[in-house]
C-alpha cells in the first residue's frame, strides 16, 4: 500500500521506522520545518526528516497547508495511504480526501480519552492508571474520527511522562504497522467513537508546570510525574525531578510547609518526599546533595 508518511518527533520517527522496517513502500515525508533547538539554538531538523534522508525517502516541509502547494504535492505521488503520527497541524480537508484509501493517525491514548496535543502528559498528571495508543480515520475535528484499532497498557505508579512517551511510542509504531496491513487486506474496523465521553489534554507550554501543595498528595506526585520531562514540575524556584508519596501518615503543617528536611505537606496532610531537584541555573541532584548547601524552605 503506497504510503505518504506525515510527521515530526521521534515519536514519529518510531513508526515511519516500522514501515520502513516491513517494507511499506512509503512515497515520501511531510514534517515540520526545520527549527532552533538546545541552549545554542542551532537549527536542526527534525527526527522524522533525519530518517528519511537517511532511508532515501523524499522529505517536504511546507510552511503552509492550504495555499494549494502541498496538496498539489500529494496529488502528484498519490498515495493509497496517508499515514499521520505527531505531525503537528490540523489536515485541511481536502487532503484528507487525497489518498485513494484513508487518512490514518496514531494517537497516544484511548480515545475518545485525552483527545488533544499532550495526552500522555494529561494522562499521568490525571493519575489515570491505564492508557494505550489508538489509530483512527482521521476526521476535520481534532481527534474524532472512528476507531480502527487500539491497544492497552497499565501507567506504573512512579512512571514519568517521558518513561511512558517511550513505551507508547513504541506500541504506536507497532499497531500503526497493524493498522496499515489490515487496511491492505479489507479487514479493518470502523468504530465510532463516544463523543460524550470525551476528555481533552491540551497543549503546554513551559510555565504550566507550578505545582499546588493544596492538593491531595497522590494528586502532587501524579502532577510531577505527569510534566516529567516536560514542561518540568516546578514549586517556586526549585525544579522536581522525583518525589515519593510519604507513607508514614499525615502532617499536621499547612500545605507547602517542610517536614523532615526533604518533605512538602500536601492538602491532605499527607507528605510528599522530593528526591531529585534542580535549582535554578543548576543541575540536577538528589535531595542531599541539594540540602547539603540549601534549605527548602528558604527557596
Amino acid at each position: 500500500m503506497k504510503t505518504l508518511f506525515m510527521g515530526t518527533p521521534e515519536f514519529a520517527a518510531e513508526s515511519l521506522r516500522a514501515l520502513l522496517d516491513a517494507g511499506v513502500p512509503v512515497c515520501g515525508v511531510f514534517t515540520r520545518p526545520d527549527k532552533p533547538a538546545g541552549r545554542r539554538m542551532i537549527v536542526s531538523p527534525p527526527p522524522v526528516k533525519t530518517l528519511a534522508v537517511s532511508r532515501g525517502v523524499p522529505v517536504w516541509q511546507p510552511e503552509k497547508l492550504r495555499d494549494g502547494t502541498a496538496l498539489g504535492i500529494i496529488r502528484e505521488l498519490a498515495p493509497d495511504l496517508i499515514a499521520v503520527v505527531a505531525y503537528g497541524r490540523l489536515l485541511p480537508e481536502e487532503i484528507l480526501a487525497a489518498p485513494a484509501a484513508a487518512c490514518v493517525n496514531v494517537h497516544a491514548s484511548l480515545l475518545p480519552k485525552y483527545r488533544g496535543a499532550a495526552p500522555i502528559q494529561w494522562a499521568v498528571a490525571r493519575g489515570e492508571r491505564e492508557t494505550g495508543v489508538t489509530t483512527q480515520y482521521m476526521a476535520p475535528e481534532l481527534d474524532t474520527g472512528d476507531v480502527i484499532l487500539t491497544a492497552k497498557t497499565a501507567i506504573g505508579e512512579t512512571e514519568t511522562a517521558g518513561e511512558l512517551h517511550d513505551r507508547l511510542m513504541v506500541m504506536g509504531a507497532s499497531l500503526l504497522l497493524e493498522t496499515v496491513n489490515r487496511l491492505k487486506d479489507g479487514t479493518a474496523p470502523r468504530v465510532p467513537q463516544d463523543h460524550g465521553q470525551a476528555t481533552f489534554a491540551p497543549i503546554l507550554g513551559r510555565g504550566d508546570g507550578q505545582i499546588d501543595f493544596t492538593q491531595t498528595v497522590q494528586a502532587v506526585h501524579d502532577f510531577v510525574r505527569g510534566f516529567t520531562p516536560w514542561p518540568g514540575a516546578s514549586w517556586q524556584s526549585l525544579r522536581i525531578w522525583k518525589a515519593a508519596i510519604d507513607g508514614d501518615g499525615r502532617s499536621p503543617g499547612t500545605p507547602g510547609s517542610i517536614v523532615g528536611g526533604n518533605g512538602v505537606v500536601c492538602g491532605d496532610g499527607g507528605v510528599l518526599r522530593l528526591l531529585e531537584v534542580q535549582a535554578r541555573g543548576g543541575k540536577r541532584m538528589g535531595i542531599d546533595a541539594y540540602l547539603r548547601g540549601n534549605r527548602l524552605d528558604l527557596i
